[in-house]
């Protein structure tokens, strides 16, 4: 990582091609070293790397990318892990009511019956760190899943907001952007699979 001070004296704003390098840079040596390491703390260090480096430390390192690509999606599951984390009430109530309407997606997101906040907390922490101890399609698949319930969940939950117009729009908006981002997943998952996510 940059030392924050010595990069707010870098002279202006950093060359795309010289950033992208850094992204993929980064993430395939944090996931070379997590697939590397038999060390269950160094797992532990990497799933909580956003509590530790901050999410804007990240966020500056991989939100430009495409979700077609390694850092790409590894941004994807440190913001989704991160939501979790912060709200996993809203999380948890969202996953149940969705669960009924995506029974396939729950089966593959792995997640008990009725889950509660710590339930999908666990969740999270295991399918992030499942990009370091298992098959990394896997985990990324997991987290599609984990969406697809989430957005079937907030799709309800919009339904039920109809004493408020604007807040219904928004939860909408919410569960597009979730439906969005679990095809991206299982998109790189593929892409994992066929050894071009990159």
């Amino acid at each position: 990582m940059v030392d924050p001070a010595l990069a707010d004296e870098l002279p202006g704003p950093l060359d795309p091609a010289l950033r992208d390098e850094i992204a993929h840079t980064t993430a395939a040596a944090l996931v070379r070293h997590g697939r590397a390491t038999q060390d269950p703390q160094v797992v532990e260090r990497l799933v909580a790397l956003v509590e530790t480096e901050g999410l804007d430390v990240v966020a500056a390192m991989w939100s430009d990318c495409p979700a077609d690509t390694l850092p790409g999606a590894l941004w994807r599951l440190y913001v989704l892990r991160e939501w979790v984390r912060r709200d996993p009430g809203t999380v948890a109530d969202r996953y149940r009511q969705g669960v009924a309407a995506a029974p396939v997606h729950d089966a593959v997101a792995g997640v008990v019956d009725q889950p509660g906040p710590q339930d999908v907390r666990t969740v999270a922490d295991a399918v992030l760190s499942g990009v370091y101890t298992g098959d990394l399609a896997v985990a990324l698949e997991r987290a599609a899943a984990f969406c697809q319930v989430l957005a079937t969940g907030a799709a309800f939950d919009a339904d039920h907001l109809d004493v408020d117009p604007a807040a219904a729009h928004r939860q909408t908006r919410g569960a597009a952007s979730l439906v969005r981002t679990a095809e991206e997943l299982a998109h790189a998952a593929q892409l994992w699979r066929a050894d071009r996510l990159e």
